[in-house]
């Protein structure tokens, strides 16, 4: 989804470069910036997930040797 929002700012962004529209070119510079940093806080996200995932198979490693 973010990669939409991405591509409809630049859209906007060079329609409202061309029609001399700096309102709507703006709108799509913000627009793609939104879309950056939601991508990138996906994939902060997807990473801590990934911690937690190593995390917890280290519990899980660490329970068994304790055993």
């Amino acid at each position: 989804m973010c990669v939409f929002e991405q591509v409809k700012g630049k859209t906007k962004e060079v329609v409202g470069e061309v029609t001399n529209n700096d309102a709507l070119e703006q709108e799509g510079k913000a627009q793609v910036d939104k879309g950056v940093e939601q991508t990138k806080a996906d994939s902060a996200q997807a990473e801590a997930k990934a911690h937690e995932k190593a995390a917890e198979a280290a519990d899980k490693r660490q329970k068994l040797a304790e055993n």
